[in-house]
């Protein structure tokens, strides 16, 4: 019986051993730590040959920068997007361009040195390339300008950079231990980490830490391999100056009136408009238009208007348009550096040569692929204005989604004045009929340019005009200065009354079939806008256009001006 159960025995010892032995592998398997180690050329996304990887703080960014040789060069969306926004690349040129106060500097395309005040300054290697339809500028050209810090590593090539500096979380490595992608014993091995170094702790959980290597390498480290837990505050980089940028923005408010001028003999008709008018400090004349797409201009400039103006006290800011002259690509000419310069040294010199104050330019209908060219030219318009003494103003219709472009911010660094143009929210030939300024979309503009440009810079334009609305099977639209409205309505027996929704008259009536209905500029729409102006405390006023307006509007335009 015993010889039966010795057998049975063993087997059943073998079994225990053998399921012992499973157990333990498992358990083994499960608790112990995964040699696997990731790819970090994939961890860092670099595929090509010259690619490396931009860290921004603690994120990896998805554009690549360019290595030649020793040197990195960062791709200019992302300059102008974390660094510096005033870099420009003219395509046609091969300039890459910053525009300070006073000068601008230039690097031509692969060129080992740049312009600054005429002068060329010598480089040990090219500050630009071009590579994959995709400018890349030299870092170390790019810390001429602008404050921020940089570390290039290898294997693989990489770059951190840094525009911002607070407190960190720092630890020590306890005993030599691995950083892995994922927070887990099993999760791959991006980088080994020994004793006594030092890692940035980003986010603490139960049993790891995120936290970042000196190599720029985010990942996990178990919690009891740090210690020697530290807030550290970390130095910014602040060798760079900030430019300083003086503007000739006046003591007092502006009151600025628009003069169309459509040929040279219009300019004699300027005293018999201004016979009863009020308080106008400031007349522009519509003198100067685009005229080709080379960046010449038409001009009606008169020295003896401008004398005549400066008799009664009134400063001229001569007018330069885009849209006057029809067949004009605005794109054409200001993507051009040598059609800009064309386009401001002829200005300059018209605007010297007939004692002319201040240029005021309205470019309307600017495309969105033309957003850069137009601020650039704005940039380069104010350094001939500031170093010439000129005073600089700049017409933007009203802030919506589709003139964001326009920059408004920017305008309002380099220029001396932003004027709203606050009208047009329902305009000639519009669809539907509506209010040319109501109350509430001429505050929405003045709200949203203040927001970004100082409020004694901002000036607020009013219409001196309205627009007769005809709605039967077709919209018909036709503009009438203030006294006509008014005369049109008592030549029809119509009274207006007052909206609140618009802070207008308004008044309609039915003829032929046909709806007509207009929301009427006078005195009272036009001082309700003035004492909402005045809640901003705004650098001024201005209105479209000198003729169409009624006496009595300008009684209400003095109180705005004295207050």
């Amino acid at each position: 019986m015993k010889k039966r159960i010795v057998p049975v025995l063993i087997a059943v010892a073998l079994i225990v051993i053998t399921v012992a032995v499973g157990f333990g592998s498992g358990l083994i398997e499960k608790y112990s730590y995964s040699n696997e180690r990731a790819d970090l050329f994939e961890y860092f996304g670099v595929t090509g040959q010259n690619e490396a990887a931009i860290i921004l703080g603690d994120e990896l960014r998805p554009e690549k920068a360019l290595v030649r040789g020793e040197n990195y060069y960062l791709p200019l969306s992302f300059i102008k997007e974390k660094l510096d926004e005033r870099f420009y690349y003219d395509y046609n040129e091969k300039l890459l361009i910053y525009t300070m106060p006073t000068d601008s500097v230039t690097v031509k395309l692969l060129d080992t040195g740049y312009t600054e005040n005429g002068k060329l300054v010598p480089a040990e290697h090219a500050l630009v390339e071009f590579e994959d339809d995709t400018v890349y500028v030299a870092v170390d050209y790019l810390r001429k300008f602008a404050n921020f810090s940089y570390s290039e590593m290898s294997a693989p090539d990489r770059i951190q950079i840094h525009t911002e500096w607070g407190t960190k979380q720092t630890a020590a490595i306890k005993k030599n231990t691995q950083v892995r992608l994922r927070g887990g014993v099993k999760s791959e091995i991006l980088q080994d980490v020994y004793a006594g170094d030092r890692v940035t702790v980003l986010e603490q959980l139960e049993n790891w830490s995120k936290v970042k290597t000196e190599g720029s390498v985010i990942g996990y480290v178990e919690n009891k391999r740090l210690e020697d837990m530290q807030e550290e505050t970390e130095t910014p980089v602040e060798d760079v100056a900030l430019p300083e940028y003086s503007s000739l923005t006046k003591d007092y408010k502006i009151n600025l009136v628009w003069n169309l001028v459509t040929n040279t003999d219009a300019n004699a008709n300027i005293d018999s408009y201004l016979q009863n008018t009020k308080g106008i400090n400031t007349i522009a004349p519509t003198w100067f238009a685009l005229s080709d797409n080379e960046g010449n201009f038409s001009s009606f400039a008169d020295a003896a208007y401008v004398s005549s103006m400066h008799a009664r006290g009134i400063e001229v800011w001569a007018m330069l348009d885009n849209f006057t002259n029809k067949g004009v690509d605005t794109k054409a000419v200001l993507s051009y550096t040598s059609k800009r310069k064309l386009l401001i040294d002829n200005l300059l010199s018209q605007v010297q040569n007939n004692g002319i104050d201040g240029i005021n330019l309205d470019f309307e209908q600017i495309p969105q692929d033309a957003a850069d060219d137009y601020i650039q030219f704005v940039r380069e318009l104010s350094v001939a204005c500031r170093l010439n003494g000129i005073i600089f103003s700049i017409d933007n219709y009203v802030p919506t989604g589709y003139t964001d472009h326009y920059n408004r911010e920017e305008q309002g660094i380099v220029a001396d004045y932003v004027v709203i143009m606050g009208y047009d929210e329902h305009w000639l030939g519009s669809s539907e009929p509506g209010s040319v300024a109501s109350i509430d979309f001429v505050e929405n503009g003045v709200a949203d340019t203040v927001s970004v440009v100082p409020k004694e810079k901002v000036i607020n334009a009013l219409p001196f005009y309205t627009i007769l609305w005809g709605t039967g099977e077709e919209v018909t639209s036709r503009a009438l200065g203030m006294d006509a409205a008014q005369e049109h309505l008592a030549s029809k027996g119509v009274s207006a009354e007052w909206d609140e929704t618009t802070c207008q008259n308004y008044a309609s009536y039915t003829e032929d079939n046909v709806l007509y209905q207009i929301w009427l500029e006078d005195e009272q729409s036009i001082e309700t806008k003035l004492n909402m102006m005045k809640q901003y405390g705004i650098g001024g006023v201005a209105g479209w256009r000198l003729g169409l307006e009624k006496a009595a509007i300008w009684d209400k335009i003095e109180v705005f001006l004295q207050e």
